[in-house]
């Protein structure tokens, strides 16, 4: 994807989130702000809007390299950026005629927030630089945030956190449902609540501009961790962990010897604090985020399908997940969704309990968004109101309970957010209860339903598939189109695996 003067996104995104930090910084030190900054003295802001020319490509390497060895906020920023820009005319326009004319700190964090979170969304869909897979559907999101529900002073996680997507919608619905936060409320929202991991640097760069665009961060605190995060127990625990870990199955480091002879080694995670050993990077997400919670602490992890069924590992790791916390409920999401193809995914909702002798899953709510349902990229793409249902279901709301809740200033709304009368929409017969039938997308299965089923298998659905018993069901051929693309992805991707395993075993009987 191009921008109209021949850039790619990706490589726009980058200079710009250097060029937006370096000029705030300036705003913030001549302003009332009055936080000076020596050491950009040389490399900041006026220096830089005078150079031209090759000096100015000469001023933005040196820059990089300074500011990059620097610590917090100011090095995660800086550290390993590079200029992409090709010819300096380009920019210096953007220096210029773009940033130099806007007044970026007193502006709304909503609007140059949503603006960079709109120039994140355009990269993500330049599937040619794989910026996707770090890119979670907003309304989606915003629908998991919607029921997660945080509250002022609980501590938010994302260890797997892209550019931000999850904290920084965590962060806006504290602020639009609590609009009389005290200052320590605000202030601990801006410097203690969040944390968030990310393995590759160049994304975390994008999350911590993105999520201090919209209030989140200093320059003496960045919640913002560059590291995998699965290969270790950080010792941090949170009220919530919200995620989308990076897809695919397994992972493998490649080793070249001495002699130039390349092998393949999987990542195999063994950690004391985790339930059994695998090298399924998802089924070690699920581990990871179960460590990471507090007691009675709130879990939503978007999971793809082999999660909910694969055998060994996770067979096991669902039977001691529905064992030690209440795996209450299951959205298994539609197609389309994302912009990485070949993905079928849920999200797992579930809440870390203390050490019982009887299993703290109960019951498994199900709601089925996929079963009929096709949404695309382009012509059809996920809205919040097609979420709308699941949360109302979820929440256990009637419609005018859930009309309620969207009521920031509600004084109701505390009492809205229980899950205590949830009751099904689907059953054999159609109407047997106003709202209920045989179409019905909300079902419940008991812990001793789900145990006894083969593995402990959670991939459970119960709709009928119109399009294969109606061909006057069947959807629009964009959308059939894109769904054998992502089912050919998918088995490609595990066939891709599947070589990947027979090499590495190969290389160890060698």
């Amino acid at each position: 994807m191009i921008c109209d003067d021949g850039t790619s996104y990706g490589n726009y995104v980058e200079p710009l989130t250097d060029l937006l930090f370096l000029n705030m910084a300036d705003e913030r030190r001549c302003s009332s702000y009055n936080q000076d900054s020596p050491e950009l003295d040389s490399y900041g802001w006026p220096n830089l809007i005078q150079k031209d020319g090759d000096a100015l490509f000469d001023h933005c390497r040196r820059t990089l390299e300074v500011l990059g060895n620097q610590k917090v906020l100011r090095g995660l920023i800086f550290n390993k950026s590079q200029n992409k820009f090709q010819d300096p005319a380009k920019l210096r326009r953007l220096i210029a005629d773009l940033i130099d004319k806007e007044t970026w700190v007193s502006m709304s964090a909503d609007v140059k927030g949503d603006a960079y979170e709109g120039l994140l969304e355009k990269n993500a869909q330049d599937t040619k630089s794989g910026a996707g897979q770090y890119f979670t559907p907003r309304p989606l999101i915003q629908a998991i945030v919607d029921v997660m529900a945080p509250k002022p002073g609980e501590t938010i996680s994302d260890p797997a956190c892209g550019t931000g997507g999850f904290l920084l919608a965590a962060h806006d619905y504290v602020v639009r449902h609590n609009p009389h936060l005290t200052k320590d409320q605000r202030r601990a929202l801006k410097e203690e609540t969040f944390k968030g991991w990310e393995l590759v640097q160049a994304t975390a760069r994008l999350c911590a501009m993105n999520m201090l665009l919209h209030g989140i961060g200093s320059q003496d605190f960045e919640p913002i961790v560059v590291s995998d995060s699965l290969a270790a127990d950080p010792g941090d625990r949170f009220d919530l962990v919200l995620t989308n870990p990076p897809f695919g199955k397994k992972s493998s480091t490649t080793i070249v010897g001495e002699e130039g002879t390349v092998s393949k080694e999987r990542d195999i995670v063994e950690r004391g604090d985790f339930w059994t050993t695998t090298s399924n990077k998802q089924l070690n997400f699920v581990q990871h985020v179960k460590t990471l919670l507090k007691q009675n602490g709130r879990a939503a992890v978007v999971v793809p399908d082999n999660v909910l069924f694969e055998g060994g590992a996770g067979e096991t790791i669902r039977r001691k997940l529905l064992q030690e916390c209440d795996v209450h409920t299951l959205l298994r999401l539609p197609t389309g969704l994302f912009y990485a193809q070949g993905v079928k995914a849920n999200v797992l909702f579930f809440d870390k309990k203390p050490a019982s002798e009887t299993p703290w899953t109960k019951r498994l709510w199900i709601y089925d968004l996929r079963t009929n349902m096709h949404f695309t990229l382009k012509t059809n793409p996920l809205e919040r109101k097609d979420l709308g249902d699941f949360v109302r279901c979820y929440l256990g709301l009637s419609l005018e309970e859930a009309a309620a809740l969207r009521e920031p200033g509600n004084p109701k709304r505390p009492a809205l957010l229980t899950r205590l009368n949830r009751s099904p929409t689907w059953s054999i017969e159609p109407n047997t209860v106003a709202g209920t039938g045989p179409e019905g997308r909300w079902c419940c299965y008991e812990y001793e339903e789900i145990i006894n089923r083969d593995k402990a298998s959670l991939d459970i659905f119960w709709l009928k598939d119109e399009s294969l018993e109606d061909s006057d069901s069947l959807p629009a051929p964009d959308v059939i189109a894109a769904e054998i693309v992502e089912d050919l992805e998918a088995a490609l991707a595990q066939f891709r695996e599947i070589a990947n395993d027979l090499g590495v075993r190969a290389e160890e009987e060698a």
